[in-house]
Formats: C-alpha cells, sequence, structure tokens
C-alpha cells in the first residue's frame, strides 16, 4: 500500500486566509503532501489587523489531535499560535504520548500588523514545556527579542543570539532576519554540536508579506516529512518562500499587507510506501 506524506498543522485559523492554519494547508498542498489540521485560536483579522481572538477549549483541541495520531500516519508537525498555557500543556502531552519524529514550532507572538497574539505567561511555559520537546523553533527578530529580552538588530546580534537560545535548550533554532530591510537578508540556522549556518537570500520588495512566517515553518515540515534533511529543508523552504513572495509583489488583495501567492508552482500530490 502506497499513502501521502502527511503534514500536520497546529495553529490559529486566519479568517482573511493568509497565514496561520490556511496559509499552512495551502503551502502543505502546493508543495506536494498531504494536510492535517488542528485549530488552536480562532481569530477575525483581515490585512489590516486582528480584531479578535477566540481561544479554542483546550479539551477540545486534545479531541482533534487524538483522532489525527490515531488514525493518521503523521511525518511532520508544525506548530504555530499558541497563545495559551492551557493549550500549550496539551500540545506538550500530545508530543510525548504519539513521539512524531519532525516537529518545527513558529512561536508567534506579533501579527504581521503588529498584533500582539501571546499572553505573556505562555512564553515561559514554551521555554520550559515546549521548547525541550520539539526539533527547530523558527523565531522572527521581534519573538527573538521577547524570548531573550535582549536587542536584536545585526547579523552578528542575530547569530549571538540564536546561539543562546540553543544555550537555553532549544535543539535548533532558525533566527529570521527579514525584518532587517537590506539588500542581502540573512537568517542563522544553530544548533547544538554544531557550527552556525548562514543563510542568505535576496531581499524581494514586497507589501504583500502576510503570513510568510506560518509558510515557511510549513514549507520546512514539509520536506522534512518528505524526506529531506533539515537544512536542505530549510533551504528548499527558503527558495518556495522567496518564490511565493516574488510572484504575488504586485497582486492587491486587501488594504493592509496581503498575502504570498502559494500556488505559484505546485507540485503534484506525491505518495510513498
Amino acid at each position: 500500500m502506497t499513502r501521502y506524506p502527511i503534514i500536520l498543522t497546529i495553529a490559529g485559523s486566519d479568517s482573511s486566509g493568509g497565514a496561520g492554519i490556511q496559509a499552512d494547508l495551502k503551502t502543505i498542498a502546493a508543495l506536494g503532501a498531504y494536510g492535517a489540521s488542528a485549530i488552536t485560536a480562532l481569530t477575525a483579522q483581515n490585512t489590516t489587523g486582528v480584531r479578535a481572538i477566540h481561544p479554542v477549549p483546550p479539551a477540545f483541541l486534545q479531541e482533534q489531535l487524538e483522532a489525527i495520531f490515531e488514525d493518521l500516519t503523521v511525518d511532520a508537525v508544525k506548530i504555530g499560535m499558541i497563545n495559551t498555557v492551557e493549550v500549550a500543556m496539551v500540545i506538550a502531552g500530545i508530543l510525548d504520548r504519539f513521539q512524531p519524529g519532525f516537529v518545527v514550532l513558529d512561536p508567534v507572538m506579533v501579527s504581521t500588523s503588529g498584533s500582539k497574539l501571546i499572553q505573556d505567561e505562555t512564553v515561559a511555559v514554551l521555554w520550559k514545556e515546549l521548547f525541550p520537546r520539539v526539533h527547530l523553533i523558527t523565531p522572527n527578530l521581534d519573538e527573538g527579542r521577547i524570548l531573550i529580552s535582549e536587542k536584536i538588530d545585526s547579523p552578528e546580534s542575530m547569530k549571538a543570539a540564536a546561539e543562546e537560545m540553543v544555550c537555553r535548550g532549544c535543539k535548533a533554532v532558525l533566527l529570521k532576519g527579514g525584518h532587517l530591510v537590506a539588500p542581502v537578508l540573512y537568517d542563522f540556522l544553530a544548533q547544538k554540536e554544531e557550527d552556525t549556518l548562514t543563510l542568505e537570500s535576496d531581499y524581494i520588495d514586497s507589501d504583500n508579506v502576510h503570513g510568510t512566517g506560518c509558510t515557511l515553518s510549513s514549507a520546512i515540515a514539509t520536506f522534512v516529512g518528505k524526506g529531506s534533511p533539515l537544512a536542505e529543508a530549510i533551504i528548499f523552504a527558503k527558495g518556495y518562500v522567496s518564490g511565493a513572495i516574488a510572484a504575488g509583489k504586485d497582486v492587491k488583495t486587501g488594504f493592509g499587507p496581503g498575502p504570498l501567492n502559494h500556488s505559484f508552482s505546485p507540485i503534484p500530490m506525491q505518495v510513498i510506501s
């Protein structure tokens, strides 16, 4: 029997479709895998901002996750918006119970429009209960500053910050530098007992970057779930995101930062044995 590579996204819903669960599922499908989802929170938002957040009851999140893991062979997991301590604890328990082979956590804390998406007390729980359990976290600069309470404003401070997060208990950290506007952008991949990898990409002038972090983390999960080593998966995922930004940069969707073009070069659904 053959089956599809299955990628599970655990994240919040974006009613405008550009980020969160919606962006994740578009990405997973565009990269030739099968997407499953468990929703942590509902948001009322559009391209101009987040109007309201309605957390999913933790017991119902547990039901969603158990239903998925008890039936589907999950090849990789992407975790996004976790805005309460109770949700974080449910996810930690599920990871211990089902032991998925790869988990990437995008610590979504601030939306593209600047809205705060996480409770203060949840940050400490991420450090204690989730970061040690996942294989990679993918903070941007704003999230990195929140996580280590330090100034991060240059490639040198980015590299040091990524390495500091590993020292504090993360297995691997991809610190993203997209908020440092420059002709060349830098990301840093720090891992335990390995040299830090510097990743470069050209800056693309576009206002349509809503959901970029969600897209990158779900792309990484998809490539790892399909068999790529971590560093290779990150390089492939960055290439996909750059292509999606370039393909959507001149398209108007709403009055604020629009979405990427997730379907600019779709890969047919693959099967594995």
